[in-house]
């Protein structure tokens, strides 16, 4: 079982990024995907959450309105496509998947809520 993230860079303030996670070893399908990320000296910060059995979505008030997250089932993807990026948005980003086969009572926002973690990917937003 395994997460990798993908598509960081070096980026001007904003421009925009859409990053990849795939999933290995398991289906994607059944999992609630969500988004992290920890800048330097920073504690781990949710981001977003997408569910597996409605697609509904969820956002920290921070990424709210520029940041989009989606679901590709048949590539066993998740996307975010991140918009109007600022220096502010520099970290290492990276997805985790818990298992969702019954509806959740809202968004899953606690690392300790998922079950699997990905390898991060760089972002870096130059002003």
């Amino acid at each position: 079982v395994q997460l990798q993230a993908s598509g960081g860079g070096l980026v001007q303030a904003g421009g925009s990024l859409r990053l990849s996670c795939a999933a290995s070893g398991f289906t994607l399908r059944y999992h609630a995907i969500g988004w992290f990320r920890r800048a330097p000296g920073e504690e781990r910060e949710w981001l977003s959450c997408i569910t597996s059995l409605d697609g509904i979505t969820y956002y920290a008030d921070s990424v709210k309105g520029r940041f989009a997250i989606s679901r590709d089932n048949a590539g066993n993807l998740v996307y975010l496509q991140m918009n109007s990026l600022e220096p502010g948005d520099t970290a290492v980003y990276c997805c985790a998947a818990v298992e969702n086969v019954v509806p959740l009572a809202g968004a899953p926002t606690k690392t300790y809520e998922y079950d699997y973690w990905g390898r991060g990917t760089l972002v870096t937003v130059s002003s």
